[in-house]
């Protein structure tokens, strides 16, 4: 398994400190977000972790330029996290799982990756997508997925995929599910990418691909992992992961 984690935003929701520094570096602790989500994913078993950035984020190439099994490649244009997702295609083999770990979510509580790879692992090693309930007036915010069998889902559940919608409306949501920063999908995502037409928001949105998966019956489960995830992205988020960072250090 090898993993990925698409770095390459711009970060505006914290300007002016993102223009001196990737919000992936900001502190957590004593080390930078972006190091503890590298450590999520070498924990979970990944053996080589690409890294998508953009021009100016030239700092996370240097901090881990020591790193042997760290790979750094560039989105020259933003064009959405599908298409962040597929310049690091040329690094995945056919039947690898890829790990995507997405840079600005940090969980807290748990190693949602290496749950999520159990989970696969259970299931004939099906793709997983780790999830959260969310409010339902926030679901237009989000990646929303439905069920295949309907049933009450709570913390550590896992459930078959039969849809996931970009961003619905409240009277269209599925569900109160959401994408919630983690995905285990098997390499064929590439595939998809590779001519993956522009959606919400005009961006190639990875889970159109995922959603054209999904149709064509490739195996997909989601996970409602166990802990928090932070999106460190913007202030009251990164705040609340460093109070969840200090409750977790018992300092």
């Amino acid at each position: 398994m090898k993993a990925l984690i698409p770095a390459a935003g711009l970060g505006t929701r914290f300007l002016p400190v993102t223009s001196v520094i990737p919000k992936e570096m900001l502190p957590i602790g004593s080390r930078p977000a972006l190091e503890l989500i590298v450590e999520e994913a070498r924990s979970a078993g990944a053996t080589e972790i690409v890294i998508v950035i953009s021009e100016g984020k030239e700092l996370i190439r240097r901090y881990f330029s020591g790193e042997s099994d760290i790979k750094i490649v560039y989105q020259h244009e933003q064009k959405g996290l599908g298409h962040a997702v597929y310049q690091a295609s040329e690094f995945f083999g056919d039947g690898e799982k890829v790990l995507i770990l997405l840079g600005d979510a940090l969980v807290v509580g748990c190693n949602a990756s290496k749950a999520m790879a159990e989970v696969s692992a259970a299931n004939g090693g099906a793709s997983v997508i780790g999830c959260e309930r969310v409010p339902l007036e926030r679901v237009s915010r989000y990646g929303i997925m439905k069920m295949a069998h309907e049933f009450d889902v709570a913390e550590g559940d896992a459930f078959e995929l039969a849809d996931i919608v970009e961003k619905p409306s409240e009277e269209d949501a599925p569900s109160d599910l959401a994408v919630a920063g983690r995905y285990l999908l098997d390499s064929k995502i590439f595939d998809f990418l590779s001519d993956q037409i522009a959606g919400v928001g005009g961006e190639i949105q990875l889970t159109d691909a995922i959603r054209r998966m999904v149709a064509c019956k490739y195996p997909f489960f989601g996970y409602i992992y166990r802990g928090h995830r932070q999106d460190i992205g913007n202030p009251d988020g990164y705040f609340n992961a460093l109070v969840s960072y200090r409750a977790k250090e018992g300092r």
